[in-house]
């Protein structure tokens, strides 16, 4: 497989339109390889983020269900957020995201995944571990912008969830297939 980079886009002009916390806006005037030129192209700068596949020692995964606006529809996720500048590392970020919006910690940690939502147009990847053996140690700590309920599923339960569309964040449902395919559970 080729992996030279030589399809890279020349920058030849770059300006930013909107910058806020949850969004910054950049339009890039881009050089193909072949000489060709794109003048307005639009490029969505974020964190990078951080998922956990999170089961419990009996077997549960824990979930979390909340209201999305984008699509306007209330769903199951995964524990997820961005990683915090103060973090030493993703899966700091992951562990602390976790133990605030569920409770659950501990466990054997490892990386599943790193993807990305939008190569072409987002700059920040997702971090997606897989922990195993987690328990509930606390309470939730959720940050006032945050209206989140845990939810432990089973196995078949979240199968379901993903034979029926219903895991909605793909970027959530990707870890779960390869966690389901690297088991083989599907």
């Amino acid at each position: 497989m080729d992996t030279s980079d030589d399809k890279k886009w020349k920058v030849l002009d770059s300006e930013y339109l909107f910058r806020e916390p949850w969004l910054t806006v950049r339009r890039d005037c881009v050089e193909l390889p072949n000489g060709n030129r794109i003048p307005q192209y639009y490029v969505l700068e974020y964190p990078d983020w951080v998922n956990t596949v999170a089961i419990t020692r009996d077997k549960k995964f824990v979930f979390v269900r909340q209201y999305r606006h984008g699509l306007r529809c209330t769903s199951m996720e995964l524990c997820a957020g961005v990683i915090e500048k103060e973090d030493a590392s993703p899966m700091v970020s992951a562990r602390r995201e976790l133990m605030e919006e569920t409770g659950y910690g501990n466990g054997k940690w490892e990386k599943l995944m790193v993807t990305s939502a939008n190569p072409g147009t987002h700059t920040n990847v997702i971090h997606c571990y897989l922990a195993t053996d987690v328990e509930r140690l606390s309470d939730q700590n959720l940050e006032p912008t945050e209206d989140l309920s845990v939810h432990l599923l089973s196995l078949e339960e979240v199968k379901e969830l993903l034979y029926n569309d219903k895991i909605m964040q793909s970027m959530h449902a990707a870890p779960l297939w390869k966690y389901l395919a690297m088991n083989q559970l599907i």
